[in-house]
């Protein structure tokens, strides 16, 4: 059954045997990442790598919510999906892929689409989510159960050779809607090069968070650009006026009055 494997197990140690080696990792670690719950909302770009190298790393329970079906102009950059798996289900497809990759790990997949009305159920009881999704109305939604249960939320976007990644720790750190205004609209372009590395920078900091070792980027968006190949860091502030995690904050659905 998945999550069986033990630490002590010869077959535990193996598979994991090159990150127990990490300083602040060992058995400890691994244990945790075994008793962790992740919740990656998309499974496309970004999620296809952010799942990919969380069920590698032995996350013990990863929830995937993501309503769409595999389309051939996706597998430039998802690479979680093949020609065989067009027009199937990318929450089903992609649990049959992770199981292959780890089958000691419970992959629980949601074909649902994330609303206003449903979004707090679909997170449920997980406490740290993933944002890999393309649209901002959606992450909105995400940074708004984040702050609502101060869970933290582990955001990244991309558009062509460019991306950026930070972290939201609430009530801490700025919110998605501290650090965003207004939404890009139409089709985004992207090479699959530039959801490679954000992926691998948000399942970094959720490998991190959940051992507990490294700083994360909280208060900090790091920008990539792939054209220059460079990196820079932005330092970010709470905005005062905002209207999710500041003091004259709106009432969502399934906050408690």
């Amino acid at each position: 059954m998945a999550g069986e494997v033990s630490m002590s197990s010869g077959q535990g140690l193996l598979r994991y045997e090159r990150q127990l080696a990490i300083a602040g990792w060992g058995k400890e670690g691994q244990e945790r990442l075994k008793k962790a719950k992740v919740l990656v909302a998309g499974a496309g770009g970004l999620g296809s790598v952010i799942l990919l190298y969380l069920a590698a790393a032995g996350v013990g329970r990863i929830r995937i919510i993501d309503s769409d079906r595999v389309e051939l102009s996706n597998l430039n950059r998802q690479t979680l999906y093949s020609v065989n798996d067009i027009d199937r289900q990318k929450a089903i497809a992609a649990k049959e892929r992770l199981a292959l990759l780890n089958p000691d790990i419970e992959i629980d997949a949601l074909a649902e689409s994330i609303t206003e009305e449903n979004v707090f159920d679909l997170v449920g009881e997980y406490p740290l989510i993933v944002d890999a999704m393309d649209n901002l109305p959606t992450r909105y939604l995400l940074n708004q159960v984040a702050v609502s249960r101060q869970l933290p939320l582990f955001h990244g976007a991309v558009y062509g050779f460019e991306g950026r990644a930070t972290t939201v720790m609430p009530p801490q750190t700025p919110c998605l809607r501290c650090l965003y205004q207004g939404a890009l609209t139409g089709q985004v372009p992207v090479v699959g090069v530039t959801p490679a590395a954000i992926g691998c920078i948000q399942a970094t900091e959720v490998i991190k968070y959940l051992i507990g070792v490294g700083e994360l980027l909280t208060g900090r968006v790091l920008v990539y650009d792939g054209l220059s190949m460079t990196f820079r860091e932005a330092r970010v502030k709470k905005d005062p006026n905002c209207t999710a995690c500041g003091p004259r904050q709106r009432l969502e659905v399934g906050d408690v009055e």
